[in-house]
């Protein structure tokens, strides 16, 4: 640990650094990013440091997709799949309604398997995340770092708190529309569909975004991403393709039920009356059972493995919070896109007037449009 000097030190050099950084780079993004930092404060110039700093790091490796498809020495597959960016990226602006702009018109090899690392903590008894509230974006309720072992830092210290912590990797992240997001080494592993799937959700966060309100961005761009895939493999997919993604649909409902149906058990266990040795007890008694009802989902799917990396991290409140960011509220917005009649216009019309909401009533707007069995278990 640092005494009070050293950090004094140590901030007055990032400080600095970041100055050079942000005083050698014009533009308003860059101010707006500098600026982001000076008015942070002290408790929060560490955090916002790493990200100017790992962001000008992606920035200074990327280079035109062009000129990588030129380039002998990038290999037969990479080539590939940045033509299939390419064609998903004309894709999602003529046939989407996305954005066109300088996002994924540039390759940069960050030579790492994720670009950062958000950390997701609850408390022992909720399943409400921690927020973490910064410039332009609001409260949100990760905390993302480019460096692993920020993220594991941060994780080992709320741990230390009594909290429930998962740390996850992130192979790609939206700056909504500020920056011209580059396509990332860390999304060529992906299969073709997946692959376009990214880059539709990604383009959606530059669409709409509710400031402070994860579930409802996060959500929103998944039902961009699952539509769009939709079409995309109607347009490009082959009868195999098709199959494979129907497939890869039902393992993903069959996970988010029962993500989504544990958390209600637990979210109802942390309501009752119980004592803390209790109901810390039958916390232990839920999740495991979830394990083993993971198992019997696997073993339906033929053994598939997809989630086991997930499930072998172990499971705590975070872990499932994880997940349900994601999945809560996309049948919401899949209803409203039929309400709208599949029109995507419409439909992003229709969200970013539930975007300007106050964040009750925008809430109250979605889980009213919530099929009823999904809404009951909210």
């Amino acid at each position: 640990m640092r005494n009070g000097v050293d950090r004094i030190a140590a901030r007055h050099c990032v400080t600095s650094s970041l100055r050079r950084a942000c005083s050698a780079r014009g533009g308003r993004l860059i101010a707006a990013a500098c600026l982001a930092l000076f008015m942070g404060g002290c408790t929060n110039i560490g955090y916002y440091a790493q990200s100017v700093q790992g962001q000008i790091d992606v920035w200074s490796r990327q280079r035109e997709i062009s000129e990588v498809m030129r380039d002998s020495r990038a290999s037969e597959e990479i080539r590939r799949k940045l033509a299939l960016v390419v064609q998903a990226r004309e894709f999602a602006v003529r046939e989407l309604g996305l954005p066109e702009n300088g996002s994924y018109q540039r390759y940069a090899d960050i030579g790492r398997p994720y670009v950062v690392w958000n950390v997701f903590a609850t408390p022992e008894f909720s399943m409400k995340p921690v927020h973490w509230c910064m410039a332009f974006v609001g409260c949100v309720n990760y905390r993302g770092y480019f460096a692993k072992e920020d993220a594991e830092r941060l994780a080992a210290e709320l741990r230390q708190q009594g909290h429930d912590v998962y740390v996850g990797g992130v192979p790609a992240y939206s700056t909504l529309g500020w920056f011209s997001d580059p396509v990332l080494n860390t999304m060529m592993r992906y299969s073709d569909q997946k692959l376009a799937r990214v880059v539709f959700h990604e383009l959606a966060h530059q669409v709409v975004y509710a400031k402070g309100d994860t579930v409802f961005n996060e959500s929103f761009a998944v039902a961009v991403e699952t539509e769009g895939a939709k079409r995309w493999l109607a347009r490009h997919g082959s009868a195999q393709d098709k199959k494979a993604y129907d497939n890869s649909v039902l393992r993903r409902q069959g996970f988010t039920r029962l993500i989504e149906t544990h958390r209600a058990w637990l979210k109802a266990l942390y309501k009752s009356r119980l004592a803390p040795d209790a109901m810390r007890a039958e916390k232990k008694r839920i999740l495991e059972e979830m394990g083993r009802e993971y198992l019997a989902l696997k073993a339906s799917w033929n053994g598939y493995p997809g989630y086991d990396r997930w499930f072998a991290q172990g499971l705590n409140n975070a872990h499932l919070a994880s997940v349900s960011i994601y999945a809560r509220m996309v049948p919401a917005f899949q209803a409203l896109l039929r309400r709208e009649g599949g029109d995507l216009r419409r439909f992003y019309a229709a969200v970013n007037e539930l975007a300007r909401r106050p964040r009750e009533e925008r809430t109250a707007g979605l889980k009213a449009l919530m099929p009823s069995a999904t809404a009951s278990a909210r």
